[in-house]
């Protein structure tokens, strides 16, 4: 089981915090715009590259409106990992998004 967060919520944790942003958008869709100090991991090299990860930090993890991240989520948190989704995904993020 995972947990989820509002955008509003995680906006103003973000502002106030160095949180560890996993943005699970293909890497086009990444280099079109992200949240700042986030990480791209898509979704479909997840299942390959997630050992990289570390079981002993907290993940917020992002795609575009919060479908993919719940996926991912739900995957990381049965493989021992603690995840958050970030509900509404980068297209309800509150700042700029960096290219």
């Amino acid at each position: 089981m995972f947990k989820s967060i509002s955008m509003q919520d995680f906006f103003q944790k973000y502002n106030n915090n160095r949180l560890t942003v996993i943005d699970v958008r293909e890497s086009d869709e990444f280099a079109f715009g992200h949240i700042p100090h986030a990480t791209n991991l898509p979704l479909s090299e997840l299942a390959e590259k997630y050992q990289s990860l570390a079981k002993d930090k907290e993940y917020y993890v992002v795609c575009q409106s919060g479908s993919r991240s719940a996926y991912a989520c739900q995957f990381l948190s049965s493989n021992g990992f603690n995840v958050v989704n970030i509900n509404g995904g980068t297209s309800a993020w509150l700042g700029e998004l960096v290219r």
